[in-house]
């Protein structure tokens, strides 16, 4: 007995029920997916210091125009005197920031990496190496020209954290 699940006469006449529910299904499934890891990285950014006064849809902005990433441990993300061209806010994980090979910081879940450089345009003043598994939203040049073209002061919030660290260092 056929039932319209799936014969070749039955896809011809749009019969496959069965298979265009599955793939329903299943596109539903990863739209669903896509959107709560996306909705967990707005949460986990909203929750950065420098972020917090950005509004819902800033923050969705912010996300959208980045490059979400995983970065595996001991993987170094930027490597002392190397030009700039990227940034990383780090949502989850550790990372050791070294100078001519000694540590000097440990950073975590909401520190922003490499704005230094990429703000002064300047080279490397430390490498970074990823200590455990990390999460990160992976910011280049343009993508900081074309969030700062929609939201001003996201460039007011990567240079408020080249200050902070800029303070930081002073204070060790």
């Amino acid at each position: 007995m056929d039932i319209g699940l799936g014969t070749a006469d039955n896809r011809e006449r749009g019969g496959d029920l069965l298979g265009r529910g599955v793939v329903d299904a299943r596109k539903a499934l990863c739209m669903h997916g896509r959107q709560s890891a996306e909705q967990q990285r707005i949460e986990k950014l909203a929750r950065v210091n420098r972020f917090q006064d950005f509004t819902d849809d800033e923050i969705h902005e912010v996300v959208e125009h980045a490059r979400y990433l995983t970065v595996p441990e001991h993987w170094a993300l930027m490597v002392e005197q190397q030009p700039a061209d990227k940034a990383y806010l780090i949502l989850s994980g550790e990372v050791s920031v070294r100078r001519h090979g000694e540590e000097v910081a440990r950073l975590g879940a909401g520190e922003v990496i490499g704005e230094m450089a990429l703000v002064n345009h300047k080279l490397r003043s430390a490498t970074v190496v990823a200590d455990t598994p990390l999460e990160v939203l992976h910011f280049t040049t343009d993508t900081v020209a074309a969030l700062t073209a929609k939201i001003p002061h996201f460039r007011d919030a990567l240079i408020g954290a080249v200050e902070e660290r800029i303070a930081r260092d002073q204070g060790s």
